[in-house]
């Protein structure tokens, strides 16, 4: 097969989405609907892809700026598909074949567009089309008696006959571009909508002898656009049912697939349970055995095999990625955030937040708590209420709690300090300097009875 140019159309302004966001940068599993085409593009090994702005361009092109493979043209002023198209042609080679994609129908399938490709063949006008009982809104497929290909007819410009046919263009085709940019030079914009229609190329390979081939599906979910949204909530729901049935097959159990989400991608090992309710972003790996409770957030995290994560657990390790061991037990209603790196056999408990810390194997922190910038030790037992103070107001200063100290309820831990190992520290103490190994350190601030205090009289004057 020849070499693979993908053209991307993003310029259009999507009105009905009632937003001054570009259409294509509204999120969809956790990522824009122009960026799902990208990906799906990048997985047919395309030679390079053309992104074609208009409406919003400056967001549409400043959110593609991480990527140095993309090519972006601008469609100034948008006067139809047709005219779209003549701004990307300079930049794409004859020797390839050009692949059309819009830049607001996200879950187009990798295995469809390689079966347009095929079909394409370096010397076909390959459209893809849908059957569909509801055609209203979209350019029919004319045939002749035969079931050859013979035009399309834009739904403002068809006859009363032609709009009822029930095969639609998708708005995705693939052609030789030695053949497209020649027909491209015969467009007008004689038509109702006086536009420029990149479907009129049909006619044009029709009346040339070429050949027009269609790969016809009948799954509308794959070439639907966004067009406002309640489109949008549609879709979500079905990219989600895809990502849950993927999942199922892989062997995971999901205690209701209507009621899940993911939102980057989810790694899972074998005999995983995924209660209702929860959300999974970024990069996020579950060992074999791991069970997660139900109304979980769960972001970049690598979760160890054995290790149950109850309900409304909120974990997410931005940049840095939690880790958590083997056979942990996290929440309900704990916090992980970035740098948390949790060893095996670890407990977090209810209203605990760990944050830039590490917690060796065994440690425990069961009931409302705090450890933040802190390096704790094996067979910790840290007490209800108590914290790491470690911010002096400019500074960030590190708490070492070494091998099976015991820290009591309610205790203020006033950082850089080091606790050492075997020792207990009293409940209700506040520790500012470093506590011996093996002692029993009990501090804490003076006192003052206010068992004689009375509220103030007042006395009219």
């Amino acid at each position: 097969m020849a070499f693979v140019d993908v053209v991307i159309m993003a310029a259009g302004k999507g009105t009905r989405m009632k937003s001054s966001m570009p259409k294509v940068l509204h999120r969809l599993g956790g990522r824009g609907l122009l960026q799902h085409v990208i990906d799906t593009a990048t997985q047919l090994h395309a030679r390079s892809v053309v992104v074609i702005t208009g409406h919003g361009a400056d967001q549409v092109e400043a959110s593609l700026s991480h990527n140095d493979r993309l090519q972006c043209v601008r469609q100034i002023p948008q006067l139809g598909t047709g005219h779209a198209m003549q701004q990307a042609i300079p930049v794409l080679e004859d020797d390839g074949i050009t692949l059309v994609l819009s830049g607001d129908v996200p879950l187009i399938q990798t295995e469809t567009l390689s079966a347009v490709l095929g079909m394409c063949d370096d010397q076909h006008l390959a459209l893809l089309t849908l059957q569909t009982p509801t055609p209203t809104g979209y350019g029919r497929v004319v045939r002749s008696p035969q079931g050859q290909v013979l035009a399309i007819a834009e739904e403002k410009d068809a006859s009363p006959e032609q709009r009822r046919i029930q095969e639609i263009y998708s708005g995705i085709m693939a052609v030789p571009t030695r053949l497209l940019r020649a027909w491209l030079t015969r467009l007008d914009n004689q038509n109702v909508q006086k536009e420029y229609y990149l479907t009129d190329v049909v006619k044009f390979a029709v009346a040339d002898g070429a050949s027009v081939v269609a790969h016809c599906i009948k799954e509308a979910w794959q070439v639907e656009g966004v067009n406002n949204p309640v489109q949008l909530a549609a879709l979500e729901r079905m990219f989600q049912r895809i990502q849950a049935e993927r999942l199922m097959l892989d062997g995971v159990r999901l205690a209701d697939p209507a009621r899940f989400d993911l939102r980057g991608s989810l790694i899972c090992g074998q005999d995983v349970e995924i209660d209702v309710n929860c959300v999974f972003e970024g990069a996020v790996s579950l060992g074999d055995g791991v069970r997660i409770g139900p109304n979980c957030v769960i972001a970049n995290a690598n979760i160890g095999a054995g290790t149950f994560i109850q309900a409304f657990t909120h974990i997410d390790g931005e940049q840095q990625t939690v880790q958590i061991g083997r056979e942990a037990r996290i929440g309900p209603f704990a916090r992980l955030r970035p740098g948390a790196d949790l060893a095996e056999e670890v407990h977090i408990g209810n209203f605990v937040e760990v944050k830039n810390s590490t917690l060796a194997k065994g440690s425990k922190a069961n009931h409302l708590a705090y450890l933040g910038d802190a390096t704790v030790g094996e067979r910790v037992n840290y007490g209800a209420g108590s914290i790491t103070a470690n911010y002096d107001g400019a500074n960030k200063h590190r708490t070492i709690i070494e091998d099976d100290v015991h820290v009591g309820s309610n205790c203020v831990l006033v950082a850089p300090i080091t606790l050492g190992a075997g020792g207990t520290i009293g409940g209700g103490s506040t520790i500012t300097k470093d506590a011996p190994a093996g002692a029993l350190t009990v501090a804490r601030a003076k006192q003052t009875s206010i068992a004689n205090w009375q509220r103030p009289v007042k006395t009219k004057k």
